[in-house]
């Protein structure tokens, strides 16, 4: 579908807005700011090229899927919730965004990644020259732990299997995950978040691209060095994609 004027002028607004905050000098030009090129995506990682679109019946599970989700009681914070927030996007997406769990606003509202640090990572999702409704966003747990407190090895073991299932039925070229919580499911590891963002991991034959968690760098607001690290995580991804 052609976008119009109005939808084309919002995406660039939305790219300016985040190359901003990271700092566009860097941006714009890596190797006088910073001395070196511009990252590209490693070389050995593995091409889904031509993978098969959801079928209808698919589509149809997936939303199966949502429903489940919505009424489960699997764990403890079923209890305290106010929505399950089972995830929200483009159900054939080739890029899904994986973080930890609802906090207060997405909990109240039922959708992802809707409070400040939500209207981060949909400024990182269009400075990347996506739509929101091309990419898929969710979480590895599916409810709020109270106080946003980090999920429990139980509640991570009884909602995975939702988030294994999406993956599944989406099956997205790359997966990003946002933060330790996410990436220690994905690719597990020692070292902290520093060492391992960057680096592309594989899940079942998916590259996966931890970075920082888009609240993090909310706490952390005035520190420009992370966002440029979250901005050239996401460079390889788009140079993986082909959106470069």
């Amino acid at each position: 579908m052609k976008k119009s004027a109005a939808d084309i002028w919002e995406d660039l607004r939305n790219q300016v807005d985040f190359l901003a905050e990271v700092g566009a000098g860097f941006a714009l030009r890596p190797a006088e700011d910073e001395g070196r090129g511009e990252p590209s995506a490693a070389p050995s990682l593995p091409s889904l090229a031509g993978r098969p679109a959801p079928t209808a019946a698919e589509r149809k599970a997936l939303e199966e899927l949502d429903r489940q989700v919505l009424v489960c009681r699997l764990c403890a914070l079923h209890k305290l919730r106010t929505h399950a927030v089972p995830g929200e996007g483009n159900r054939s997406a080739e890029l899904m965004f994986i973080g930890e769990a609802p906090g207060r606003d997405e909990d109240a509202q039922g959708r992802p990644f809707i409070g400040r640090a939500g209207q981060l990572l949909r400024k990182i999702i269009a400075a990347m020259k996506f739509r929101e409704d091309e990419v898929y966003i969710t979480n590895i747990v599916k409810c709020r732990p109270p106080d946003n407190r980090v999920p429990h090895s139980e509640e991570e073991e009884a909602c995975s299997p939702y988030l294994v299932r999406q993956i599944e039925l989406i099956r997205p070229r790359v997966i990003v995950t946002l933060g330790k919580t996410p990436t220690d499911y994905f690719v597990p590891g020692r070292e902290g978040m520093t060492a391992r963002r960057g680096h592309f991991g594989d899940y079942r034959g998916v590259p996966v691209m931890p970075t920082f968690h888009p609240s993090y760098l909310v706490r952390n607001e005035g520190n420009r060095e992370l966002k440029r690290m979250v901005w050239e995580d996401m460079q390889k991804v788009m140079a993986l994609v082909g959106r470069k």
